[in-house]
């Protein structure tokens, strides 16, 4: 009889050879469930602006599974406990965090499933794996959640210096080519530790921070809220809207059997609670699913779901302006009724062509959980109130933008 050795190693392009710490977690990197997000682009349609963003949620999993370990070895190096217990919950917990993504992550995020976030279903994957791994998952649940009394191991996980946020700001620079998000991450980590009960960083590391708050922004403003990304997936959650409108009324769609059950049905968080089976159904869903069924949508009897696929897949997009102000009123109603006039559209059908919305980019929160600098004499400071290159408070203003998406030569 073979055994499999569960203490396998991942070379990954950002940090060298990755290890895995425990072979509970290696249990749970093989689970069909998190192997899904292989399948799953950690940008979504990124990829349409910055050709070489093609990475996935699972590289990216495995990433911040690796910063925790780093992290977990720094703050008990500078004297603060943590079991082997804790360590295994808080790994697990970060490896686990983007579990519930739906396919292209953030783009279709209430597209499939209104009114439910990716956390909210990412918690119900835990849940389920707790049963399968006899409650071994329990105390990775209450750090997740936040309800384990060490705060600074669910700050680890989910906070505005989480390690999800160091190694997605330094992955998504590296494959999209945008330097402005390189960030200093193995020197964040080094100077973590914990003040009152909560994540801290040492004060000889507060230029590092003020890169990562500016680095996000930027990143914010250049890759995830660029304009012609903006148009791509405004037009795929435009292709599903449509798509959901026909199934609504019965009109026969392409689609695997599980894309159909969220195509044909609606479905809340309760659905998901009360069905097991849905829960099982979200989890054969995947990138290729969405894009095999609009390849095939490209030649569909209706106009406006066949015209909206066929710009996607032959990347004809829809123009966009972006500016600081709202668009005026009658600047969208006119180029609504030249493309009403133009393809004999309804004001309803024409409503996917031409729209307006606006975005925020925000790229620090003073009033969440603030990022706590620790001085040599025990105190401890807000960055907003503590860093002197630059204004952070600055940063916590959003900083609002209102895009009008329409067809070209309108």
């Amino acid at each position: 009889m073979t055994t499999t050795s569960k203490r396998k190693i991942f070379n990954d392009p950002i940090y060298g050879f990755i290890s895995i710490p425990s072979e509970i977690v290696f249990d749970l990197i093989e689970h069909h469930y998190l192997q899904r997000l292989r399948r799953i682009a950690q940008l979504g349609l990124t990829n349409i602006v910055y050709s070489g963003a093609n990475h996935t949620r699972f590289q990216h999993t495995l990433g911040a599974m690796h910063l925790m370990s780093r992290a977990i070895d720094v703050i008990r190096s500078k004297g603060f406990e943590i079991t082997d217990e804790e360590a295994t919950g808080a790994t697990i917990a970060i490896l686990l965090h983007d579990i519930g993504h739906g396919p292209f992550s953030h783009t279709l995020e209430y597209s499939l499933v209104e009114g439910v976030n990716h956390e909210s279903i990412s918690a119900l994957f835990m849940k389920t794996l707790n049963k399968e791994f006899d409650d071994e998952l329990s105390l990775a649940i209450d750090i997740f959640k936040g309800n384990y009394h060490k705060k600074y191991l669910h700050q680890l996980v989910s906070s505005q210096l989480d390690v999800d946020r160091l190694d997605y700001l330094k992955r998504d620079s590296f494959f999209t080519g945008v330097s402005e998000g390189v960030i200093g991450s193995e020197r964040i980590i080094k100077m973590l530790s914990v003040a009152d009960g909560e994540l801290a960083v040492e004060a000889k590391g507060i230029y590092s921070i003020e890169k990562f708050l500016v680095a996000r922004r930027l990143m914010y403003w250049q890759v995830y809220l660029h304009k012609t990304v903006l148009a791509a997936e405004n037009l795929l959650t435009k292709i599903l809207k449509r798509a959901k409108e026909l199934a609504s009324e019965n009109v026969d769609l392409f689609a695997s059997p599980a894309l159909k059950i969220f195509l044909y049905q609606s479905h809340s968080s309760k659905d998901f609670q009360s069905d097991p089976t849905l829960l099982d159904e979200f989890a054969r869903l995947d990138d290729f699913d969405i894009m095999g069924a609009i390849k095939v949508w490209c030649d569909h009897e209706d106009f406006v779901l066949s015209k909206l696929c066929r710009m996607l897949i032959n990347r004809t997009l829809l123009k966009v302006e972006i500016q600081k102000d709202e668009f005026d009123r009658g600047i969208i109603a006119e180029k609504q009724a030249q493309i009403a006039s133009k393809w004999k559209l309804s004001d309803h059908e024409t409503s996917y062509f031409v729209f307006s919305n606006e975005v925020v980019n925000r790229a620090y929160s003073q009033k969440t959980d603030s990022i706590n600098i620790l001085h040599k004499n025990g105190e401890v400071m807000d960055i907003a109130n503590d860093a002197d290159l630059l204004n952070i408070s600055m940063l916590s203003d959003p900083v609002k933008k209102y895009f009008l998406c329409y067809p070209k030569n309108a």
